[in-house]
């Protein structure tokens, strides 16, 4: 006589023979002999653990609860069954410690900001330890963090005051690359306007350069001028312009005169051009008689 069962497709049977194990069947039928053939199924389908929140202590002796999952799957049926009474108890106890011993090593804020690499840890942990007890893990997920209340407040006080801070280093900067760039507004101005008067007193310099090489060059012309001139005028003309000029020098009111030593010399010939003209019109006056 046999006992028949059936092995699903998710499943395997572990067979022992009068308490050896004799091997893993299934899925399918699977014919056993009464009293001496024993099975034990094991599911091997992913599973997944849903721990409760677990209190942990980080480095820096804060307090948190952290909740996570555990996806795991049965590889080795006969190792599920034989090397460990219940896997699934022990996967559950060891991701507990695992977790612990993780959350320990780092500080409160690495809790809150590395939660990828918390899970990484705990899956390459838990899957070094599991792989005796023919479990494999798959995946380990923190579905949330929650710090003590104390904890919460000291650490949103802390964001605040980082975020005042940014707001002050960003405020300030503003106002500096603002006095930057008026400081280097004005710095262009003075220099436009320094080029600018610069300019100005070149060309007012240049204008009076030009306006004194004009004058130059007139007086120069007059002076030639007057220079030609005087060559056409005989003694004579100029002794009559002294003689003018004593004249009017003789009506005014002063009573010290400067003569010019020129004067002596041009008197002299309009003295004897004088003496000829009167020798003249006596010579005349007596051929008349």
């Amino acid at each position: 006589m046999f006992f028949v069962s059936v092995v699903r497709q998710y499943e395997r049977a572990v067979v022992f023979r009068l308490g050896r194990y004799l091997g893993t069947r299934g899925p399918g039928l699977m014919i056993l002999l009464p009293f001496i053939d024993r099975g034990e199924r094991v599911d091997m389908r992913e599973r997944v653990l849903d721990e409760p929140a677990q209190r942990s202590i980080t480095k820096d002796n804060a307090l948190v609860d952290v909740d996570f999952v555990v996806y795991m799957q049965v590889v080795d049926g006969e190792a599920a069954i034989i090397n460990v009474q219940n896997f699934v108890a022990a996967v559950r106890n060891l991701a507990t410690t695992t977790l612990r011993s993780v959350i320990g090593d780092i500080t409160v804020e690495e809790v809150l900001a590395k939660r990828d690499e918390i899970n990484e840890r705990l899956k390459v942990k838990l899957a070094t330890e599991t792989v005796r007890w023919g479990v494999q893990v798959n995946n380990v997920e923190i579905r949330e963090i929650q710090p003590q209340q104390d904890i919460q407040a000291a650490m949103t006080r802390l964001l605040t005051a980082d975020r005042t801070k940014r707001a002050q280093i960003t405020e300030s900067e503003g106002q500096r690359q603002s006095a930057i760039n008026v400081a280097e507004g004005a710095k262009q101005a003075a220099i436009l306007e320094a080029e600018g008067a610069r300019e100005a007193a070149i060309l007012r310099a240049e204008g009076h350069r030009q306006a004194a090489i004009l004058g130059a060059e007139g007086f120069s012309i007059g002076l030639e001028r007057i220079y030609q001139t005087a060559r056409t005028i005989d003694a004579n003309t100029m002794g009559l312009q002294y003689l003018d000029m004593l004249k009017q020098l003789g009506a005014g009111a002063s009573t010290k005169w400067i003569i010019p030593m020129d004067l002596a010399a041009l008197a002299t010939p309009l003295a004897a051009t004088l003496s000829g003209v009167r020798r003249g019109d006596d010579s005349a006056a007596r051929g008349g008689a």
